[in-house]
């Protein structure tokens, strides 16, 4: 008998809602195994993606951390001697934050000893499923952009069309998560707004 599609979207919800919290444990269980906070951990993940040294207005977006506490997550990951901040040669007005090799070092080490499992969880996939898990990825980080966004709009107030990327009641404090994986950090971005 044939699966319908309300069928599989049945089943699909229940399954989704397992993968994030599987998914926000394990991070909860790496930043122990680190000695961190989870979020920052997944900033600390972000930071390595992107192309070099950030501002700390950046860390907000990529995050979805008010100005206030991306700064003050900068402070904790530069408590633990992970990052540092710098002028930015090209605008000495502005500050960059730079990941350290220390920092970079750590990580490794734990994503070393990870990685072998993670490839094999993939190693009987075709190239068209590994080309659709990436699909499926990329649209789910989009998703968590605009639901970090939506939440933010209901705590403050604001309709959720003008909480939408671009959207009139958008500020730079108020974009979402950036990292693969990094739509189930939406929840934790919330609990960050403490140096706790």
């Amino acid at each position: 008998m044939t699966t319908t599609r309300d069928e599989l979207m049945a089943r699909l919800w229940p399954a989704s809602r397992r993968y994030l919290a599987s998914y926000v444990l394990f991070n909860q269980a790496v930043a122990d195994h680190l000695g961190m906070h989870p979020t920052d951990v997944q900033c600390l993940n972000l930071l390595t993606l992107e192309d070099g040294p950030v501002t700390t207005g950046r860390i907000a977006e990529l995050t979805g951390l008010t100005s206030g506490s991306a700064t003050r997550l900068v402070d904790r990951l530069a408590r633990a001697g992970l990052v540092a901040r710098q002028r930015d040669e090209a605008d000495r007005r502005r500050v960059l934050v730079v990941v350290l090799p220390e920092a970079l070092d750590r990580f490794g080490e734990v994503w070393r000893e990870l990685s072998t499992d993670w490839v094999a969880a993939f190693a009987e996939d075709s190239e068209d499923e590994l080309a659709f898990l990436l699909r499926h990825m990329n649209r789910t980080v989009e998703l968590g952009h605009r639901q970090v966004a939506r939440l933010a709009a209901m705590d403050s107030g604001l309709s959720s069309d003008a909480a939408e990327p671009g959207g009139a009641g958008e500020s730079s404090d108020a974009a979402g998560p950036g990292a693969a994986g990094e739509s189930s950090e939406a929840g934790e971005a919330g609990n960050c707004s403490t140096d706790g």
